[in-house]
Order: structure tokens, then C-alpha cells, then sequence
């Protein structure tokens, strides 16, 4: 029988930190240079080129749009997930904690 430590996965849900987001959207960016073709496709769909994508990457929502890209491929997030130790919904909290929904006026 295996055991689930709910406890510990709730507070661990709530303490992402900044640095663990970043940290996290870098292993993405990582994940996504590892393939020749899932780079690309960011590439094409951000509109940079490798010639501007570390200049990109010094902008404030780069990080945030990484996250993004990720996530609005399922099949791209699950593959992510499978080869980190990141739990898809740890991927959405990321992006969150890089680009917190706006606030109502």
C-alpha cells in the first residue's frame, strides 16, 4: 500500500516562493532547449529568434511567459512533468507566483 503525506504536500502547495518559480521556469527553458523542435515552436510562438532570446530573457515576464507556454500545451506540461519532480499543478502555481492575476479596480 503506498502512503500519501498529504500534510506536508499541502504546505509545500503554499510556500512557492519567487526564487522557486524562477527557478523552476529556468528548468523549463532547459527542458525546452533539450529538443530541438519544442524550442523552435517557443521560438515561433514568442516571435524571438536565438539571436534575441537572452535578451529576452533579462525581461520582467519572460519567466512568467515561459511558464505559460508550458502550460498551454498538455502534452508539453505532462512530458515536463514526467522528466522533473514537478507535479503539473506545481508548474501552474509557478506561473502564478511570476504573474499574479490582476486585481479588480
Amino acid at each position: 500500500m503506498q502512503k500519501f503525506n498529504l500534510g506536508s504536500s499541502f504546505g509545500k502547495r503554499h510556500q512557492l516562493t519567487k526564487d522557486a518559480a524562477e527557478s523552476m521556469a529556468i528548468e523549463v527553458l532547459g527542458f525546452l532547449a533539450e529538443d530541438p523542435a519544442r524550442l523552435d515552436r517557443f521560438l515561433a510562438l514568442s516571435g524571438l529568434g536565438l539571436d534575441n532570446l537572452r535578451a529576452a530573457a533579462e525581461e520582467p515576464g519572460f519567466l512568467a511567459a515561459v511558464l505559460d507556454h508550458l502550460a498551454s500545451d498538455e502534452a508539453l506540461l505532462l512530458a515536463f512533468a514526467a522528466k522533473s519532480t514537478h507535479e503539473p499543478s506545481a508548474i501552474v502555481r509557478a506561473r502564478e507566483v511570476l504573474s499574479p492575476p490582476a486585481m479588480p479596480p
